[in-house]
């Protein structure tokens, strides 16, 4: 067999730095391009994985975690250049708490969030306004990590934060010791979720529907509602279905059921445990030998799981044989990696995530308020 030489950061560069022209190659063969555009970057790069990345690029990440936990790792980094192995909202967050001589990079435009584009800052704009100059005034805006960065400022400009699906709850508590009700943004399940374990009965929740006349809800109903869920979903975790977890049951009746705060209501009041990225992780890595679990959410996460604990005799299998895989995040590959990593080396910044300065201000506003809340 030829031997392939070995590929080095300059010898690499020489080829063209247009997308097309890594497109079109396998994966494989961007491995060792990667390595040595990372050797030659040295420590002005950080990578940056989230869980649900697929395993071909988060081999390559200096860290892995959820959005927030990535994002608060970039809030530390010394490193010149972020490329944010996620989506569009995860890269304009890590912006947002960026240092000011810190450039964002996502591999790969394209890879958006479709639960982040439910919630249209011109849309949001116009449900505050439908509600009411009296309504406002008792009305605290909360929105979910998971939504644009100008989402985030029309948080935190109108007295609201951010929060994410482990601190939902305490960010929940936070609002009504300011205000009797809360607009929550964009996901409707981990907010009705959220407030329903505390004890808020579904009677008192309501779900704006952007594309409707006065959201499609009566005055009357907006009135009595302590909870205005925006109608929005995870395209991922809205798969799961009650007759997941009823099938789990009757096939594996030993087998715990755990699932994302993301999925609907009927799906996580059947499940046993409910939890964030982060707690599903945890939850499995302090169960006994030999426990198993079925998860409900994303699968490169549940196969990566399973593969890690399978030596010590725990069975983890995702909730939905048909695999839920989110389509956006998958869409950064090995070969936008290396596209993005070679142009660094040649002194092109591609892909750069840059929010405005007054969106960043606001938005920064509503996550330092996060940081009250436990």
């Amino acid at each position: 067999m030829e031997e392939v030489a070995a590929v080095s950061a300059t010898d690499a560069v020489q080829d063209s730095c247009s997308l097309d022209n890594y497109l079109s190659q396998p994966d494989h063969t961007m491995d060792d391009r990667i390595a040595a555009a990372r050797a030659t970057l040295g420590t002005d790069v950080v990578l940056l994985g989230h869980h649900y990345q697929r395993d071909e690029v988060i081999r390559f990440a200096d860290y892995t975690g959820d959005s927030y936990k990535l994002s608060k790792i970039a809030s530390q980094t010394d490193a010149k250049y972020m490329l944010f192995c996620g989506v569009h909202f995860m890269a304009e967050t890590a912006d947002v708490l960026a240092k000011p001589w810190q450039q964002v990079i996502l591999p790969d435009l394209n890879a958006g969030c479709s639960m982040a584009d439910m919630a249209e800052i011109g849309q949001v704009e116009d449900c505050w306004e439908s509600l009411g100059p009296d309504g406002k005034s008792e009305l605290i805006p909360l929105t979910y990590m998971n939504s644009a960065a100008a989402i985030k400022a029309f948080c935190g400009e109108r007295g609201g934060l951010v929060c994410t699906s482990s601190n939902a709850r305490g960010a929940f508590e936070w609002a009504f010791a300011r205000g009797e009700k809360i607009l929550f943004l964009p996901d409707q399940h981990l907010g009705r979720n959220t407030a329903f374990a505390m004890g808020i009965p579904l009677s008192e929740m309501v779900v704006w529907d952007p594309y409707q006349i006065n959201g499609g809800v009566s005055p009357d109903r907006l009135k009595a509602a302590k909870i205005i869920l925006w109608k929005g979903h995870c395209s991922v975790h809205q798969r799961f279905l009650p007759e997941h977890v009823d099938r789990i049951r009757s096939n594996y009746p030993q087998m715990q059921v755990i699932v994302h705060p993301e999925c609907r209501w009927e799906v996580c009041q059947k499940a046993d445990a409910i939890g964030s990225t982060e707690r599903i992780i945890e939850v499995i890595e302090k169960a006994p030998e030999g426990a198993s679990f079925a998860v409900g959410t994303e699968i490169h996460l549940v196969n990566r799981l399973a593969k890690r604990f399978a030596p010590l005799g725990k069975k983890i299998i995702t909730l939905d044989d048909s695999g839920c895989l989110c389509t956006t995040m998958y869409r950064i590959s090995p070969q936008h990696l290396a596209w993005a990593l070679e142009n660094l080396v040649q002194g092109n910044v591609v892909n750069r995530i840059k929010v405005d300065d007054d969106v960043k201000h606001w938005a920064k506003v509503a996550l330092d308020r996060m940081l009250e809340v436990r």
